[in-house]
């Protein structure tokens, strides 16, 4: 049999349980509570004198010169006198520095340091210093003196500079003239102080100088509290301030000045070689710390283009000046003659598009490109009091001018000038009934008609048969939606993909979502002359830029098409001209009914394409025509 262990009582394993545990608590009492720690008091951290100098040229960085002071030991009493003295004298703007190596003198540790200083209206001005660190009260402290700034500063120096533009180049045109002069201009301004209406002001400003409302605010407030109370807004020539000052001088706060200045010669290309004038508050900070205010600078232009290449760099000297009297020069700052700007314009025929546009009531452009290069030959925009330069910066619908285009492409897929084509008064495409301009009506005709007449309805169904693609394509050829930089900011041409039937008819006679500058126009005229299209450019060196060949076998009879729009369609104003060809456009824009028109011609003559817009002048044959006949038989 296996032994048996008698089973445990319940009452036996409690009270066992209780006498181990009484046990255990006895013995926690008797035992002494262990102590607890103190805080011990944290020595005082030692920075390196590496870390020191970071700490102290990171200070002067930041212009801290309180921090600055707490780190130099027994600091004299001219202390922030002479950095702010260093800082003014020189005009520093902001200030770098690189820790260089430490070097051991005895206890002592020098630090030495790279500094580059930012000079406004000189640039930068790299030095190489030395910080002197002493142990003072178990701290590494800088041992300051004036040599701390620059290696030759001593008590009682101080620093000026000097400091010479240069002559700013000229501007010259493709025969290498100048087309810029030293004359006299009128400053147009304002004194805060005197201004009884800000309403006021800033309406006769828009109305009589072209100046909106919004440049009128932002020169304003970019002036903010300056000592001077005259706030320049705009240059005038002394002709066109005689014929507005007589609304300008009533109004309170509005004030004149008069000063020598660049300007163009005799109002030539005016918007496109642009303004030279005092560098504005609102310009200063966004031409760089190498100007300061006073300088002359471009406002607009090839003047404000080209800045930089015209206007060179100051030079000058970083000086020290002893009490005696005594001048140390530390740095000469080598300055940059500027370089003239060559462009492509040629002044007669920059002479005949200005006569053509005098006396033009509407605002208008008219730019002319030669047709074998791309150059532009000239470039006008009117009214001369607005600064909007509308033959290169604005974007119109083409109107009929586009058929040019539309005409390559139904040329490119076989058509020839004698094909029949029907001129019905309207047609419609799905639901939008498309009308001739007055109800013309053509009947059974050819190709050579409809075009020389401008008849939409022959184009709208004629554009259906080809399609979208074709279209596309040869607006494309056209150099629409190729983007270009003439050297000047231009918009270019946009022709987006026709969504549906509706659009593409209305692309196909300028209309729609095509838009075009005045520029461009007068590179689709070139292209139709030369057989090649090729991105216009005005600044010698941009030339060979997009180009694209126009259809195989296009070229003589889109021409003659457009030599018949002369001489017997709607633009006949031009027949007295010899070898004109061209393409008239009456251009719809607007929402509300009847719409208004652009009037728009372009054309070509002895190898110079070119374009007139009319904004807002009604009909192109009966507006645009007559200036384009003008300017052509000046060529």
């Amino acid at each position: 049999m296996r032994n048996r262990v008698p089973p445990v009582s319940w009452r036996a394993w409690k009270v066992g349980v209780l006498a181990l545990m009484a046990a255990f608590l006895a013995a926690c009492a008797s035992r002494p509570a262990a102590p607890v720690p103190l805080p011990v008091p944290a020595e005082p951290v030692v920075m390196g004198p590496v870390a020191e100098a970071e700490a102290y040229l990171r200070a002067w960085a930041a212009g801290d010169v309180a921090s600055m002071r707490r780190a130099v030991v027994n600091p004299p009493a001219y202390f922030e006198v002479m950095h702010q003295q260093f800082r003014d004298g020189l005009r520093i703007v902001s200030s770098q520095f690189e820790l260089g190596p430490f070097q051991r003198d005895g206890d002592a540790r020098v630090a030495t340091y790279r500094a580059v200083h930012l000079l406004r209206g000189l640039g930068e001005w790299e030095l190489d210093g030395a910080l002197r660190f002493v142990r003072h009260q178990g701290q590494w402290r800088v041992q300051w003196t004036p040599a701390a700034l620059h290696p030759e500063a001593r008590e009682g120096d101080l620093f000026s500079r000097t400091r010479t533009a240069p002559l700013r180049a000229d501007i010259l045109d493709a025969q290498g003239t100048p087309l810029t002069l030293q004359g006299e201009v009128i400053t147009i301004g304002v004194d805060p102080t005197r201004v009884r209406s800000r309403a006021d002001v800033a309406a006769a400003l828009q109305a009589h100088a072209g100046v909106s409302t919004a440049q009128f605010d932002a020169a304003l407030s970019a002036a903010g509290t300056a000592t001077s109370r005259f706030v320049p807004i705009i240059d005038l020539p002394p002709a066109r301030y005689q014929q507005v000052r007589p609304a300008l001088a009533p109004v309170p706060g509005i004030f004149f000045r008069r000063k020598s200045a660049r300007t163009p010669a005799d109002g030539f290309a005016a918007h496109t070689l642009g303004r030279v004038g005092e560098v504005t508050a609102e310009l200063l900070p966004q031409i760089g710390p190498t100007y300061l205010p006073g300088d002359l600078v471009g406002l607009s232009g090839l003047e404000r283009a080209y800045e930089v290449q015209l206007a060179g760099s100051p030079s000058g000297d970083v000086l020290l000046m002893r009490p005696s009297g005594k001048t140390q020069v530390l740095f000469h700052f080598e300055g940059e003659p500027g370089a003239p700007l060559s462009t492509t314009l040629r002044r007669e025929v920059q002479a005949a598009a200005e006569a053509a546009l005098d006396g033009v009531a509407h605002p208008a452009a008219l730019v002319a490109v030669d047709s074998a290069t791309g150059a532009i030959l000239a470039v006008a925009s009117r009214p001369l009091s607005q600064p909007l330069h509308r033959a290169l910066t604005g974007r119109y619908p083409p109107g009929s001018t586009f058929k040019v285009v539309t005409t390559e492409a139904l040329l490119a897929r076989g058509m020839r000038v004698d094909s029949p084509v029907a001129c019905p008064p309207m047609t419609m495409v799905r639901t939008k009934p498309f009308r001739n301009f007055e109800g013309e009506s053509m009947g059974d005709t050819t190709l050579r008609q409809v075009f020389a007449h401008s008849c939409n309805t022959a184009f709208v169904t004629l554009a259906t048969g080809i399609g979208g693609d074709a279209l596309s394509a040869a607006a494309r050829r056209f150099g629409f939606d190729v983007p270009y930089f003439p050297g000047l900011t231009s918009a270019g041409a946009s022709f987006p993909a026709p969504a549906d039937a509706i659009e593409l008819a209305a692309a196909a006679i300028g209309q729609g979502r095509v838009l075009a500058t005045p520029l461009h126009m007068a590179s689709v005229a070139a292209a139709a002359e030369s057989g090649e299209w090729r991105a216009p450019y005005l600044v010698e060196g941009l030339d060979g830029g997009p180009s694209s060949l126009l259809s195989n076998g296009v070229r003589a009879p889109l021409s003659a098409l457009m030599r018949a729009v002369v001489m017997e369609g709607s633009g006949k104003a031009g027949r007295q001209v010899p070898g004109l060809g061209g393409k008239t456009g009456t251009a719809e824009f607007g929402t509300v009914a009847p719409l208004p028109t652009h009037a728009w011609f372009i054309g070509f003559r002895k190898g110079v394409g070119f374009a007139v817009l009319v904004e807002g002048g009604g009909v192109g044959g009966r507006v645009a025509a007559p200036i384009a006949a003008k300017f052509a038989g000046a060529l």
